[in-house]
């Protein structure tokens, strides 16, 4: 995968290449838990959506967006506690 900014460090990286928004966050939601926590992935997604989905989804779960550079985004997984809202009942 080429394009990414080269500043960017990450512990992993997430290629959606063009799946819809729905199915890119739930495989994204699969890939965060195998991150440990405040760990960094690199993902891209090349959904036109994915400018907006992107940061709503982190806000919703507690993941850091720490730059966007589209069609990548860099996301730290949050510290502790669960990554999805359901999950938290």
């Amino acid at each position: 995968m080429s394009g990414f900014p080269r500043h960017w460090s990450f512990d992993d990286v997430f290629d959606s290449f063009d799946r819809g928004c729905g199915d890119f966050i739930l495989e994204l939601r699969e890939q965060m838990a195998g991150l440990p926590p405040g760990g960094t992935i690199m993902v891209a997604s090349r959904d036109a959506g994915a400018l907006v989905e992107v940061p709503a989804w982190c806000r919703l779960t507690g993941h850091t967006l720490v730059e966007a550079s589209p069609p990548f985004y860099l996301i730290r997984k949050r510290k502790e506690g669960p990554t999805w809202p359901e999950n938290s009942a």
